[in-house]
């Protein structure tokens, strides 16, 4: 990925950012999220007043989008095509208050040259609102609309317009004394899926505590979620809609396991500094499913195993370790492992067959 940041005095601004990922030797062939020989990742235009405590800037183009602990709305880091939007983005500061209003569509992954356009079978909209509150903590408010002309859960496939409304409030990870971090956040979702209507919800939260004044630095922390999940003898689809999220929120597993939807899960973490740039953090994810009624999700949002009149709840758990070296400022690499022992839910469906993963990394920024 290259790009280019042009000003054009204190009003104006072009940004450029081109992408190549390529894959070879995948069973089956890559994927959209895979390959991509080159295209642009963002290409817009960018119109602003001066900067300060008011200020406004309007974006036209193809764009990135990422906010808050990005459990709605990631870049997808991770696969080899990270994921743009196309149309528009107002971004304004009114004193202590950030907030941005867009209206886009994701873009539809081709693999090859300048060749992906936007998806109009999918329309995203929001008002983003974030404030900084005392004590290091912050204060995050938002309105999200998705709009899926075919949307498929367990009970069938149908026009999706969903509504969110969420808040988060967190405090950062401690740097210079032993202190606790927090993030919570909350979301209920409405609207309608074909001729009924969406009544979803999810509530998401991290707790930790590290001691930056001890050797290591260790970090201990636990994460517990829950969103909601369908009763498909209702009119009312109750499953809950994750949008564009984060896939290793969830552990490093994620982007090969069961999703953040129709979920009960648990997350111990503990994660250490040594000297050099080495970071090392263990964690282990236990999963059950909220409704018995519904089935298990990918974190794009695709059933990957309906219900299949299994009462069972427990999905699964899946320890993982993830090493990195930032070598210096330009230079880091990473290795990841994880496992996934298939639970009594996964077993009565069948296939329950375990999962093993790893992955090696290197990147370069400059």
């Amino acid at each position: 990925m290259l790009y280019f940041d042009v000003h054009y005095g204190k009003h104006v601004r072009t940004f450029v950012e081109l992408k190549s990922g390529l894959n070879s030797y995948r069973i089956g062939g890559p994927r959209p999220i895979d390959e991509k020989k080159l295209d642009f990742q963002a290409g817009f235009l960018e119109f602003g007043s001066s900067s300060g405590s008011n200020s406004i800037r309007l974006r036209v183009g193809r764009q990135e989008l990422e906010y808050g602990s990005c459990r709605l709305i990631d870049v997808r880091e991770g696969p080899n095509v990270r994921l743009s939007f196309d149309g528009f983005l107002v971004k304004s500061k009114i004193d202590s208050w950030q907030v941005d209003g867009f209206a886009v569509r994701p873009d539809l992954d081709k693999p090859g040259f300048f060749d992906n356009a936007p998806n109009h079978a999918i329309g995203f909209w929001g008002v983003y609102a974030t404030q900084p509150l005392p004590h290091k903590i912050s204060l995050e408010m938002y309105y999200l609309g998705l709009d899926r002309k075919q949307a498929t859960f367990e009970r069938g496939t149908a026009q999706e317009v969903r509504q969110s409304l969420g808040a988060r409030i967190s405090r950062p990870i401690a740097t210079e004394r032993p202190e606790w971090d927090f993030d919570c956040e909350g979301v209920w979702q409405f609207g309608t899926f074909g001729s009924g209507n969406i009544r979803a919800w999810t509530i998401a939260s991290e707790t930790g505590y590290r001691f930056p004044m001890v050797r290591l630095k260790p970090r201990f922390s636990a994460k517990a979620d829950i969103s909601s999940g369908d009763n498909p003898s209702s009119k009312t689809l109750g499953t809950f809609n994750p949008l564009f999220p984060k896939g290793n929120y969830f552990g490093v597993l994620a982007t090969t396991g069961p999703g953040p939807i129709n979920f009960i899960d648990v997350h111990p973490r503990v994660e250490t500094a040594f000297s050099h740039g080495v970071t090392v953090s263990v964690d282990w994810i236990f999963q059950w499913r909220e409704s018995l009624e519904d089935g298990v999700y990918a974190v794009p949002g695709f059933l990957i195993r309906p219900a299949d009149g299994s009462r069972a709840r427990f999905v699964g758990h899946r320890p993982g370790t993830e090493i990195r070296w930032q070598a210096n400022r330009h230079l880091w690499f990473q290795a990841d492992y994880g496992t996934f022992y298939a639970g009594r839910f996964l077993k009565e469906t069948q296939p329950g067959r375990n999962l093993n993963y790893w992955a090696l990394w290197a990147g370069y920024k400059f």
